[in-house]
């Protein structure tokens, strides 16, 4: 296991990518202003993404984001690694907790990515991705399948 923070933006040689390798972490930030975008572009309108009091009315502490949001903003880590999106082959994750967002200061998403499997012949790794916001894990079992060079 070597651990070894890979460079982003280029498709890596199978041979350049060992199990423990560490993708670069990124912070994603997400206001109220994103989730009315996203709510538009998703067709997700649901209000507990965009009014206050309605999610508090619904038993939630404050707005959250969607959580197709957190999924995509989490899986741009390993999209920019390989430099190609279209290269993550299989992405899935578990929702565990809820983005909240409050309105003074909105959230941050910290996500990591480590290598957990190299499958030399089929030229694809395995990138296990862990999203926190708040302290909070927000994914679980998050995955993703990257073809590699």
């Amino acid at each position: 296991m070597s651990e070894q923070a890979l460079p982003a933006g280029r498709v890596p040689a199978c041979a350049e990518v060992s199990v423990g390798d560490r993708l670069p972490d990124r912070t994603i930030h997400v206001d109220r202003a994103r989730l009315v975008q996203y709510a538009g572009a998703s067709l997700d309108r649901n209000r507990i993404h965009w009014d206050e009091r309605f999610a508090k009315s619904v038993g939630l502490p404050d707005v959250i984001a969607h959580g197709m949001f957190t999924m995509g903003s989490a899986v741009t880590v390993v999209s920019d690694w390989a430099g190609d999106a279209g290269r993550v082959v299989e992405y899935g994750v578990r929702f565990t907790k809820p983005v909240v967002v409050p309105y003074e200061t909105g959230a941050d998403i910290e996500v990591s990515g480590v290598v957990k499997k190299v499958d030399t012949e089929a030229r694809r790794a395995t990138v296990e991705l862990t999203a926190r916001s708040d302290g909070e894990k927000v994914l679980g079992k998050a995955l993703a399948v990257v073809q590699l060079d």
